[in-house]
């Protein structure tokens, strides 16, 4: 079955149920903003379409066609974002990877639900760091796939022998022997080298609908070929990157740890990190002069089951994690947070729970303005690319309504988060109810 048919036969077949409401009134919440420390006191808020239209300590007035949710006093928060997820292939397994039965049908049969499952856990966006990304979105978009919001990378952009070059060891040069790798196929990666075919893969990106673009500035634990200190792309590749994305009125994210090559990165007029472990105090006031982001993650400790070479690659990194966090906000660097689960589906059930882990550095408050208001202004930096036209990350008049309504107060109990089967009795994507357990 050609591609662009299986698609459709999957939207048709996959549909989520999402209820529709010209106008809905959260009555008697108190309001978490996205950016104040302390919550408001209760109010009632009116969302008609995709938008918040009043909040208000005084009665809303309910017209007909108006559903009324009863909010008892509970928090209303903002949509919860994660700016760094690999949607595909954090639904998949090395071994679904490297399997000949591996289609573009289990592709997105298993990315579909995982998105689903994504939403239900309050992420009403997030930011795609690199995969064949496009018809998961469009199915989402369309409404036939129920899932958050996408601000979409599309392939990883990769130097031969880079942190996405993910060739096995009998797959040859595409430049050489002329057959792309199988990731190429499956739209993972652009093994690009020069400034001609980075601008290319750049540009492939942008046309297929990318409001970002990732490259690879570093060296990596998960990929085979390069040690974590090498410094990827030269800085006229990376320049390429980075003047063809802002053509299109966007930026550049790299993957790199190491301060050599973010040094590099920013040079070459990257506006954001992804990782960057291994930073010292230098970079990061470099990075705080030029108003370059920062998105970490806390990385997942070893498992049983992982590769020893892998063991060892991660354990500076690992050990960097323990420092950058209270570095980074030291320098005040800009900050964002994201999970990078990849190839291994059992963590995104985790998701919630890690963001328990910010505990050791930051305030409840702190906390969850990083994951609404802060992750949100990330997200901006995609300018007229960006897929949602309007203001995310907070509750305030003209906001699109992107809303949870919270058993109890984060402010005070983070680890509510952490169990939104039971604690978040609504969500709400772009004004319609996706979960509503309120009984109203």
């Amino acid at each position: 079955m050609p591609f662009s048919l299986f698609l459709a036969v999957l939207c048709t077949r996959l549909s989520f149920a999402q209820t529709d409401s010209a106008s809905v009134i959260f009555e008697n919440v108190r309001v978490f903003d996205g950016k104040s420390p302390r919550l408001s006191e209760p109010v009632n808020v009116l969302v008609k379409g995709n938008v918040i239209k009043a909040i208000t300590a005084f009665p809303i007035e309910n017209q007909d066609g108006t559903q009324v949710i009863r909010g008892d006093g509970k928090t209303l928060i903002p949509g919860l974002i994660d700016v760094h997820v690999h949607l595909v292939f954090g639904s998949l397994s090395m071994q679904d990877m490297l399997s000949p039965d591996l289609t573009e049908q289990l592709i997105l049969e298993k990315a579909a639900a995982g998105s689903e499952q994504m939403l239900m856990r309050g992420f009403t966006s997030v930011r795609d760091a690199g995969g064949p990304i496009f018809p998961l979105k469009a199915a989402i978009d369309k409404g036939s796939v129920s899932g958050p919001r996408i601000w979409p990378s599309g392939a990883t952009i990769s130097q031969t022998g880079g942190h996405g070059d993910f060739r096995t060891p009998e797959e040859r040069s595409r430049r050489f022997f002329g057959l792309p790798s199988r990731a190429e196929l499956y739209h993972a990666t652009f093994i690009a080298d020069g400034r001609d075919e980075v601008l290319t893969a750049t540009r492939e990106n942008l046309r297929y609908g990318a409001s970002q673009i990732k490259l690879m500035a570093g060296g990596g634990t998960s990929s085979a070929y390069d040690p974590l200190d090498v410094t990827q792309y030269t800085l006229d590749e990376m320049r390429a990157a980075v003047q063809a994305a802002e053509d299109w009125g966007t930026y550049v994210m790299v993957h790199a740890y190491t301060p050599r090559s973010v040094q590099r990165a920013i040079e070459a007029g990257v506006k954001c990190i992804e990782h960057g472990q291994l930073l010292d105090p230098k970079t990061l006031k470099l990075m705080r002069r030029k108003g370059v982001w920062l998105s970490l993650q806390n990385l997942v400790a070893d498992t049983p089951n992982m590769d020893p070479l892998r063991r060892e690659k991660r354990k500076p990194v690992l050990e960097g994690q323990e420092r950058i966090w209270d570095m980074a906000k030291k320098h005040r660097v800009k900050l964002a947070w994201g999970t990078d689960f990849l190839f291994e589906p059992e963590l995104n059930e985790q998701q919630n729970r890690y963001i328990l882990r910010l505990q050791q550095w930051f305030g409840n408050a702190e906390i969850l303005k990083m994951i609404t208001h802060d992750n949100a202004e990330l997200l901006q930096l995609s300018g007229l690319r960006s897929p949602y036209p309007g203001k995310l990350g907070t509750i305030e008049e003209g906001a699109l309504a992107d809303l949870i309504l919270v058993n109890g107060d984060p402010l005070v109990d983070l680890s509510i988060l952490a169990e939104p089967e039971d604690n978040f009795h609504v969500i709400m994507k772009d004004g319609k109810l996706v979960k509503n357990k309120s009984g109203n």
